[in-house]
């Protein structure tokens, strides 16, 4: 588990060197690209953008979700730029587990003063914890 821990610590730090950078006040976007290049300096795999289907009864259904990143080939990464963060968005990265079977997920807010992240965990039996 220490090493899993060390690629979400690594993903935050890359986050907190864009802020630092940057602050607050751009569009999400601005920051999603900006994390991207911070990710690749820091030799941190990732994929950005990637769509992740949904499926019904085996079926898979037209709509889906597209995810900010997906980074360590294991950890959804969603960025944000919000002046505070509510359960939507928090629900948000719990939906995209599900659809990807991904277990670790972190949500990043640029919007306020400080980065804020909170660190999603899906466990075997569905039951989600954050910190």
């Amino acid at each position: 588990m220490q090493e899993r821990d060390s690629e979400t610590y690594a993903i935050i730090g890359a986050a907190m060197e864009v802020h630092r950078v940057l602050g607050n006040g751009f569009l999400e976007a601005v920051y999603q690209e900006a994390l991207a290049i911070e990710f690749a300096e820091r030799r941190i795999p990732y994929v950005q953008e990637r769509s992740l289907e949904i499926t019904y009864k085996q079926r898979p259904l037209a709509c889906g979700y597209r995810v900010d990143f997906i980074c360590f080939n294991d950890v959804v990464v969603e960025v944000k730029a919000l002046a505070s963060l509510s359960g939507n968005e928090e629900s948000q990265v719990i939906n995209y587990l599900k659809a990807s079977g991904i277990e670790r997920g972190l949500l990043v807010n640029f919007g306020s003063g400080s980065l804020q992240h909170r660190r999603l965990i899906r466990s075997s039996n569905h039951n989600m914890h954050s910190s």
